[in-house]
């Protein structure tokens, strides 16, 4: 089968590169450990619930469910499952979790192996997680099995007329819960209707951060109450727009959080600035007063200092496409982008709620953020539209929690 044959040619690129490359050389270590780690870690009168995230974002999307599932039902266990390192070597030390690991390729000797040592009790997906022999043998042995925050679009292979094979394993799932009446539209017109809306569990995930938010006294000594435009998540087509903006406006003060913290992407930032700048990891209260840009250089703190902003600017919007947009709008600030966001439901929804503003220039962004300082009526209602629209999208979680039989 056409499937099997593409998980295993993965299979194998991935050992070829693992000599070659840090990120396939972790996944496979990971791997090679994974039965051993189950074996030793789960104990064996505790009746665990397995949730599956590719990758950090997913993960993030799931937590709040875990988290809740943890405070509510705290006599099961949680196995926590990682495809991509990204997510794993972040997370592999959550506390929330009993067991953290890898998930073995979507082999039929590795799912019945996984299987036979976990033995869940039921198994939540997060948002795109669609593998096809462990969900099969799910649904074989019975295990009830859910597909949390997904989301589908038309041009998905399940609604291809080739798609036959990947609808079958959308049969697999108890139930679907989708992000939007469209992607339940879809799934019914292919005669799956045990999907209810119950939207993103994303936004009880940033409303929780926000709460979790940390002070970063540095950032408020430099911040000094003064007007500031956080721009998060950045590449150097988006730097070299704000950048030029806040050369030409004293009364502005910028923090950048780049996407990508390595020197050259750094020296390459101070080279545009013409104003006082000074880097996170080398800043002290003295200095951090005199500058008037904070180039935050280490990881972990985003989140966080969007609450020092009046506006705030999420990057990749000239590249793949934007970053996360909810971590900033939680905050009831305006939010800006690039172009590209059309992939982004939320981001189109911010668009619409008028929270949010996508620029495609310079001359655009200039136009937006003269208003933005000259008229604060408006600066606060974009940013009160930003908060409304999260807060009044919470409570996927809940809704899940409340049509699961425990």
């Amino acid at each position: 089968m056409f499937y099997d044959l593409a998980i295993a040619v993965y299979d194998i690129l991935v050992h070829l590169a693992a000599p070659f490359s840090r990120k396939p050389r972790k996944m496979m270590k990971g791997h090679w450990v994974v039965y051993e780690l189950l074996r030793q870690q789960l104990e064996k009168d505790v009746r665990y619930i397995w949730f599956h995230a590719a990758s950090l974002g997913e993960f993030e999307q799931g937590r709040p469910l875990i988290e809740k599932i943890r405070a509510k039902y705290p006599d099961y266990g949680i196995l926590l499952t990682f495809f991509s390192p990204s997510g794993y070597e972040v997370r592999k030390n959550y506390r929330g979790a009993d067991v953290v690991c890898y998930l073995p390729f979507d082999k039929p000797r590795n799912v019945k192996k996984f299987l036979d040592i976990v033995n869940p009790c039921m198994a939540f997906f997060i948002k795109y997680e669609f593998w096809k022999n462990y969900l099969d043998e799910l649904h074989k042995r019975r295990i009830p099995v859910y597909s949390v925050s997904s989301i589908f679009r038309r041009g998905q292979v399940f609604f291809k007329w080739y798609g036959g094979t990947y609808r079958n394993v959308l049969r697999d799932f108890d139930h679907l819960f989708v992000q939007n009446e469209r992607s339940k539209r879809y799934l019914s017109k292919i005669g799956i209707n045990r999907a209810t809306v119950v939207g993103d569990t994303r936004f009880d995930r940033v409303l929780q951060i926000r709460e979790e938010a940390k002070d970063l006294p540095l950032v408020e000594l430099f911040k000094d109450n003064t007007m500031t435009f956080v721009a998060g998540s950045s590449w150097q087509p988006d730097e070299d727009l704000f950048i030029e903006y806040f050369n030409q406006h004293p009364e502005l003060k910028l923090i950048i959080a780049p996407h990508v913290i390595d020197e050259n992407h750094l020296v390459e930032i101070i080279r545009k600035l013409k104003r006082p700048y000074v880097r996170y990891t080398r800043a002290d209260e003295k200095n951090v007063r005199k500058a008037d840009c904070l180039i935050i250089d280490c990881f972990g703190l985003l989140s966080s200092i969007y609450r020092y902003g009046e506006i705030a600017y999420i990057g990749g919007g000239f590249g793949v496409g934007i970053h996360n947009t909810l971590e900033a709008a939680v905050y009831g600030i305006p939010v800006v982008f690039g172009p590209k966001y059309q992939k982004f439901q939320e981001a189109i929804q911010l668009l619409e709620a008028k929270g949010a503003f996508s620029i495609k220039d310079y001359e655009e962004l200039k136009t937006l953020l003269d208003r933005m300082l000259a008229d604060e009526a408006f600066l606060h209602e974009v940013g009160m539209n930003a908060g409304n629209y999260v807060t009044g999208n919470a409570g996927a979680t809940d809704k899940i929690l409340s049509m699961i039989n425990f």
